[in-house]
């Protein structure tokens, strides 16, 4: 796997996450309740503080997990809230040792469907139906990994010329326009929220 993504907006970061898999994964893992280039600089200052140039399931799952927490932690931290996303990071890398002997690109390499890929992607701890959507999507459209019926697997978030989420952040203007387009959804949820009634004096 080696593609040019732009991610994390930093050059560092989104070169490890165009030429590793678990990068890419761990990146859309830390993806929530953070700005999303935050969250894509994450495996980047992981690989560097476990003092390497690259990142390895079976050794992040093997950390002492108190200890992988406080790396998490250190300022910078990797996350707004590192302790329990270090938990989330070992799970997820300790899933990957058991069911595809620490190879993340297994998860795809031989997936014949997009359904069967999006079935896998729901397994991962950490990954729910919208997380998988949107890492399929972000595989599909820039990752060159396309099995059949990827798009539709995918959802809304597959569809061409979106601008719904990561997967469609090439540069600083589609993550802005990313940006826009979850303001938006927000704006829209809220308004579509019944107003509580009033209590009787």
């Amino acid at each position: 796997m080696n593609t040019t993504v732009r991610l994390a907006q930093q050059p560092e970061a989104d070169e490890l996450l165009g030429r590793s898999p678990l990068a890419a994964l761990i990146g859309m893992l830390l993806d929530q309740q953070v700005p999303m280039e935050w969250a894509f600089t994450g495996p980047y200052t992981i690989a560097t503080r476990l003092g390497g140039e690259d990142l390895d399931a079976h050794e992040i799952a093997a950390q002492d997990p108190e200890a992988f927490a406080e790396l998490l932690s250190a300022k910078p931290a990797v996350h707004r809230y590192p302790g329990s996303m270090a938990k989330r990071v070992q799970q997820l890398c300790q899933y990957l040792v058991d069911h595809y002997d620490g190879d993340p690109e297994a998860l795809w390499r031989d997936a014949a469907t997009g359904k069967e890929l999006l079935d896998r992607l729901n397994a991962l701890p950490g990954y729910g139906k919208q997380k998988s959507q949107i890492f399929l999507a972000l595989l599909g459209k820039q990752y060159g990994v396309t099995p059949e019926g990827w798009r539709e697997a995918a959802g809304a978030y597959g569809e061409v010329g979106s601008y719904r989420s990561v997967a469609d952040i090439t540069g600083p203007e589609s993550l802005s326009k990313v940006r826009a387009f979850k303001q938006e959804a927000k704006r829209a949820a809220k308004a579509a929220k019944p107003a509580k009634p009033a209590k009787n004096p």
